[in-house]
């Protein structure tokens, strides 16, 4: 990391605790947006003006990324976005398959009519937007459509505590990639459509084992995908 020293700390980039945090969570909202890609160079003199900050809590703030495992410190680099290994993938999903199966059993109990027509109209903008081709950075409608999706489903569950770990392993790896792999892979993308209208059609029915089975298989499959994608690619692909 950069180690000039900071600015006055009595400008707007002083180091209170909240200071540090909103830093935090706004460069951790460019990595997973894609705004700042995965293995990209994390330079605190670019991400201090970027933000209107001083250096002095973009340092503290990518010490807190850092102990979060989204970036890492390499030799001669500094801090960059941190590229995931794929076993970290599978294990991540395999534990948010069981988090989101039983977001679905809890929604089961509160589902509306409405819900379900939201649910229906995200599924529905995932099949229009996902296919299509852009840029590789910044932030997808087809990613949006997708959270809106789960999201639904766990606003519903109604259980803040459950919506909180399952959002902490989606911020473990960057959105944008997901939306990538959705776009590049046609048959898989056409699965999760299908998978997205059989959690809604459990819902509907009130049925709750097959609302948390359709959701588990789901999301493991997308893990898996996700997984390979990052096998595809060396870690020179990122990091030159």
């Amino acid at each position: 990391m950069d180690t000039a020293p900071a600015q006055d700390e009595s400008s707007p980039g002083g180091t209170g605790k909240a200071l540090v945090d909103d830093t935090a969570a706004a460069i951790r909202a460019r990595i997973l947006s894609g705004l700042i890609p995965i293995g990209a160079q994390l330079r605190q003199a670019e991400l201090a003006k970027a933000l209107g900050v001083s250096r002095t809590p973009v340092r503290e703030a990518l010490r807190q990324l850092q102990a979060g495992g989204l970036i890492e410190v390499l030799p001669n680099r500094g801090a960059v976005v941190r590229v995931p290994a794929p076993w970290e993938v599978r294990e991540a999903y395999e534990v948010r398959a069981e988090l989101e199966g039983l977001a679905c059993v809890r929604a089961v109990r509160a589902i509306t009519l409405d819900v379900l027509r939201e649910l229906r109209e995200a599924n529905e903008t995932v099949r229009t937007m996902s296919g299509r081709t852009g840029p590789e950075e910044g932030a997808s409608p087809s990613t949006s459509a997708n959270d809106c999706f789960h999201t639904l489903i766990h606003t519903t569950a109604g259980n803040e505590r459950l919506a909180r770990a399952i959002k902490d392993i989606n911020e473990a790896f960057p959105r944008n990639i997901s939306a990538l792999v959705l776009r590049d892979n046609p048959r898989h993308r056409e699965d999760n459509i299908r998978e997205h209208e059989r959690i809604v059609e459990a819902l509907a029915a009130e049925d709750a084992e097959d609302a948390r089975r359709q959701m588990k298989a789901h999301v493991i499959s997308a893990g898996e995908q996700l997984a390979r994608w990052y096998e595809q690619r060396s870690a020179t692909v990122f990091r030159g």
